[in-house]
């Protein structure tokens, strides 16, 4: 996923190893996290807890560093609600899926965000493609379809969900890089978790899945939407301003073998040889779709 984000780097910060390594581990997390609140919660339930957890620790934040503006607001109205409604309809599909498929195959599904944001760059942005993009973003296709046509009609049923949701996650990307790219990060990113939450809020009441937690659960969901939400994104586009798109992308396919191996100490989930072959493809596809834009940036 791309942004046009930008944040200003500071001595303070860490180096950008740390920032990397922090994403590589908790990126794979996002369907782990999804399959532990799966155990106890139905998913609009875990989701608007969790969200609503999140929010209030980035507004936290933001009114401490005073950039909690409610004119940011209003001024990209229209913006802020349209990319909460698209993050938060594929978090709610991504969500509904973990109970059909694992966490790792989950992963490697979601990466196939890289050829959607190709298609938007082209259908949208009006880029073009090379030849080794083209041939990067087949290979992708291709082991996205051998993991998705899987023996049972649950496991295909959760591909193509995550495959949706992946969809909407990617347009909702695109918005962010067309129209975002003015908004200053930290009011950015407050105003797309609250109106996340928001749309998150209405759909759980208009379909009446309120659900209370109790317990255990209330620790599930604090550290999910801290690691998740505030933790990983705040890594996400802190690498974005430091790395090329080429670069942080490459970074990204690691994701799904962290995802892997999250979900075989956690859940003793091992990935059949199926999964393992149409990842390698998907990967080998995102690699030489990364690859081919370095060389594109150089020339």
């Amino acid at each position: 996923m791309e942004s046009s984000l930008q944040i200003p780097i500071t001595s303070r910060e860490p180096s950008t190893t740390l920032l990397v390594a922090g994403l590589i581990a908790l990126d794979g997390l996002y369907f782990v996290w999804a399959r532990i609140l799966h155990q106890y919660l139905p998913a609009m339930a875990s989701l608007v807890w969790y969200f609503m957890i999140a929010t209030v620790q980035i507004s936290a934040y933001a009114a401490w560093k005073r950039k909690l503006r409610w004119s940011t607001f209003v001024a990209h109205w229209w913006f802020f609600l349209l990319i909460g409604a698209l993050v938060a309809t594929a978090s709610t599909i991504n969500y509904y899926a973990i109970g059909f498929i694992d966490p790792g195959v989950g992963t490697l599904l979601a990466q196939i965000i890289v050829v959607y944001n190709l298609f938007l760059g082209v259908v949208w942005l009006k880029d073009r493609l090379t030849r080794a993009q083209v041939i990067g973003a087949v290979l992708c296709i291709f082991g996205v379809v051998i993991i998705s046509f899987q023996p049972g009609d649950l496991l295909r049923v959760g591909s193509f969900m995550v495959i949706g949701g992946t969809f909407l996650y990617a347009l909702h990307a695109a918005l962010v890089k067309k129209f975002g790219g003015g908004i200053e990060f930290i009011e950015f990113f407050v105003w797309r978790v609250a109106s996340t939450t928001f749309m998150t809020i209405v759909a759980v009441t208009v379909t009446g899945q309120w659900q209370i937690p109790s317990g255990i659960v209330w620790l599930w969901l604090f550290v999910a939407a801290t690691a998740d939400v505030v933790i990983s994104r705040a890594l996400y586009y802190l690498a974005l301003r430091r790395l090329t798109i080429s670069m942080h992308t490459l970074v990204l396919t690691m994701s799904p073998i962290m995802a892997a191996l999250w979900s075989l100490l956690i859940f003793g989930i091992n990935p059949s040889l199926q999964q393992i072959l149409g990842g390698i493809a998907v990967i080998m596809g995102l690699a030489i779709v990364s690859l081919s834009r370095r060389q594109t940036t150089r020339q």
